[in-house]
């Protein structure tokens, strides 16, 4: 049985435990080619902290007689570099400093964990170093420069790592108190806390017994707000040679999923189901500009894997738990001037979020600006993983997009906040969608849009909008991916539908429906009618209308091209309802189902 390390991102235990591990030591030589200090970002719970780990215990002199056991099964053990546990090696992890209280109390924590991170180096050293190393409990910057002066008297030399380096700094930020920003200012103006560390740790590399850091984070905010404190680290996050370094290849995972399959008892062609399954909500990451090459989130991955092995299914919520808190990121770009704008932008399909390229030299001020630009925004959402690299438009712009049905689920819930932020109104809607999935009726669904849905978007801030709109709104109503494989766009062969919904394979069990929906938009000046007129007509009468009826007629020809195609893939099994449904304006619609 397959040991998968699900939360566990101490190498050593991974590799003498026998977990499950993928292979990116054959990295090390590049990373050491790209410079002594250097600066990789990935979204949180992307398997930065494991890579750390990997580094600390290749490096750390006092691993050296584990190497073999440590690596020799690994790619780099059987090519090493001659840096090989040459180094000194201290770690810092910012993401255990509290950013709560006054600046004085956020100063007198990372103080408290760089002496910490000293003292623990201090006595793992202790006997290779020539003289003490002087804590100083008021202040970690002397504590580091005491360190520096010993490593220089001793035949090695320092390498540094700093995990989540800009964590603290930004839960300060994105607190939401009224006072976040003279925090943030505290941290990183000239004299703030943080960038004075920063500043001792350039000092040290200039000659002070430092000779290599390795720092990973979320986005560069952090950095870019620092500015002089630390202008030498070397961005690799974009490098094609890295976009794989903290995920999985899809090849990677298949070959687990087959002994999971194997191990349960199933038929082979298991295997392949569960990976659709997870090939459809994990992958779709890029994070260099030079390939298309996709990666999965390691952690969701993993959290799959380990779940699947355990009750041979896959698990009843795609969503890990520890990820809900994205969605509080979203909650923040939506809260910045033109965020609501673009949260919903991204969440629809037909025109992909495009910028000339990232911006990864903007920090907080920008940030609280009055307003922000389409690539500011969509290039922190990049940062936070919720958009990934999605190549090229043919004006040359980059496309940024939603990775996969996790993300978007945060995405379809924060829109659902920002539209319906009444619980109760949300327990309608939700209680609208149960029709639909268990009876086939969409008339509750589509009253409660229009009286409920319609009204936010009847106004300045939406009336740009159109059919994608009226999509994202059913969506936000009619996503569960518990009960269904939901998907927006889904490819066919005659074209691609608008909304499907297909029941998980293992929710099959169940008196479920498969939905599909043809979505149509008619202006209201195009059938000559005011607002208030369309609302006084009766449903009969609206389906007179001429656009109604040719948008009606031209949904149910698309509608039996998607029903042949699904049919055809899912066979007997598929409990298949379809409906065209036509918005007229944001004041009525008119629906019909078609078989």
């Amino acid at each position: 049985m397959i040991k998968f390390p699900y939360g566990i991102s101490d190498f050593y235990k991974l590799v003498t435990g026998g977990y499950f591990y993928v292979d990116r030591t054959d990295r090390i030589p590049l990373i050491e080619e790209m410079g002594d200090q250097l600066l990789f970002l990935r979204p949180r719970r992307f398997g930065k902290s494991l890579l750390l780990s990997m580094l600390e215990n290749y490096y750390d002199v006092a691993k050296a007689e584990a190497f073999e056991q440590l690596f020799g099964h690994l790619a780099i053990g059987r090519n090493p570099t001659p840096l090989r546990n040459q180094y000194l090696v201290m770690k810092w992890d910012f993401s255990v400093v509290d950013p709560q209280g006054s600046a004085q109390e956020v100063k007198r924590a990372l103080h408290d964990h760089i002496n910490a991170q000293i003292t623990i180096f201090a006595q793992r050293y202790q006997d290779v170093l020539k003289f003490p190393v002087r804590i100083d409990e008021g202040n970690a910057i002397a504590s580091l420069e005491s360190v520096s002066g010993t490593v220089r008297q001793s035949p090695y030399r320092l390498y540094l790592l700093i995990d989540e380096y800009d964590n603290f700094a930004n839960e300060v930020m994105m607190s939401g108190r009224s006072k976040s920003r003279a925090d943030y200012d505290d941290l990183v103006s000239s004299e703030g806390s943080l960038k004075t560390v920063f500043k001792a740790v350039k000092a040290a590399g200039s000659g002070g017994g430092l000779d290599r850091a390795f720092i990973t984070g979320v986005s560069p905010i952090v950095m870019s707000d620092m500015t002089s404190g630390y202008n030498i680290a070397k961005n690799i996050y974009l490098k094609s040679q890295f976009n794989d370094l903290c995920g999985f290849w899809e090849t990677e995972i298949a070959g687990a999923l087959h002994q999971i399959v194997a191990e349960c008892g199933f038929a082979p062609e298991k295997a392949a189901e569960a990976l659709t399954m997870m090939r459809t909500f994990y992958n779709g990451y890029c994070f260099s500009y030079d390939t298309d090459d996709l990666v999965y989130n390691p952690t969701l991955a993993l959290y799959f894997m380990d779940d699947f092995q355990e009750r041979c299914q896959s698990p009843y919520n795609m969503l890990d738990s520890n990820f809900s808190m994205d969605q509080a990121k979203i909650a923040y770009v939506a809260r910045l001037p033109n965020g609501k704008r673009l949260i919903l932008d991204a969440a629809q399909d037909e025109t992909p979020v495009s910028v000339s390229r990232l911006e990864d030299r903007f920090g907080v001020a920008k940030m609280l600006a009055a307003t922000h630009d389409t690539r500011f925004l969509a290039s922190l959402l990049y940062y936070l993983g919720v958009l990934t690299l999605g190549g090229w438009t043919p004006h040359g712009e980059l496309i940024l997009q939603i990775p996969n049905l996790v993300a978007r689920r945060l995405y379809l819930e924060q829109i659902q906040q920002v539209l319906l932020p009444d619980s109760l109104d949300q327990e309608q809607g939700r209680r609208a969608a149960k029709a639909l999935y268990q009876m086939g009726d969409m008339q509750p669904l589509c009253d409660f849009v229009e009286q409920r849905y319609f009204k936010v978007l009847d106004n300045r801030d939406y009336r740009w909008a159109n059919e994608m709109t009226v999509k994202t709104a059913f969506l936000t109503l009619l996503f569960n991916d518990t009960f269904y494989i939901v998907d927006s766009e889904t490819a066919l062969e005659r074209g691609y539908a608008d909304l499907t919904l297909i029941v998980r394979p293992e929710m099959r069990q169940y008196q479920l429906l498969d939905i599909l929906i043809e979505f149509k938009y008619v202006k209201l000046g195009d059938e000559g009618l005011s607002g208030e007129q369309a609302r006084r007509m009766s449903t009969a009468e609206l389906k007179e209308l001429p656009h109604i009826q040719r948008q009606l007629s031209a949904a149910e020809k698309k509608l039996q091209n998607y029903r042949a195609s699904l049919e055809a893939k899912y066979g007997e099994k598929l409990r298949l309802q379809s409906y065209a449904v036509v918005a007229l304006g944001f004041d009525r619609l008119v629906w019909q189902e078609c078989v």
